[in-house]
């Protein structure tokens, strides 16, 4: 059976996305493919992103920043969007059957010093990992509940 593809979306695919992309992963583990992508990629993964997620032993260090467009012919079963932008723009994917929509505050464009800038990384993670860690134990639940006897 094909692994469920849950996609996360967001404007520019450099911190919530991946933020959520690697904790969702990291919560559901092998039994679902979970990617992230943007309507309009910045071109790279914020390095203040990767860093927070280091810090919850969730290693993102290797992604890249994609567009939407690249999963237009993907079996996507699950659409999340984390920012208002996202899901404004989104299309709905063949195949969809379930769309939300979580928004988080981008820590992109927090100011101050790094340390500063940091710290809203952190409490969007926390917060993203809070919403996301529940999403998959109520997915969990729901694949052990549609397992024979």
């Amino acid at each position: 059976m094909k692994k469920p593809l849950i996609l996360i979306l967001c404007t520019g695919n450099s911190c919530r996305s991946h933020i959520a992309e690697g904790i969702l992963r990291n919560a559901l583990g092998p039994d679902f493919n979970v990617a992230s992508a943007g309507s309009k990629p910045a071109g790279f993964v914020h390095p203040l992103a990767i860093r927070a997620l280091a810090e919850i032993n969730i290693d993102i260090s290797s992604h890249h920043s994609k567009h939407l467009n690249d999963f237009l012919n993907d079996n996507v079963e699950t659409v999340i969007t984390v920012c208002g932008n996202a899901d404004q723009a989104c299309p709905i994917f063949p195949g969809q059957l379930n769309r939300h929509h979580w928004g988080f505050d981008d820590p992109a464009h927090a100011t101050g010093s790094e340390a500063e800038q940091f710290l809203v990384f952190q409490r969007v993670r926390d917060e993203i990992r809070r919403v996301f860690e529940a999403y998959a134990a109520g997915r969990l639940d729901q694949l052990k509940a549609d397992l024979p006897l």
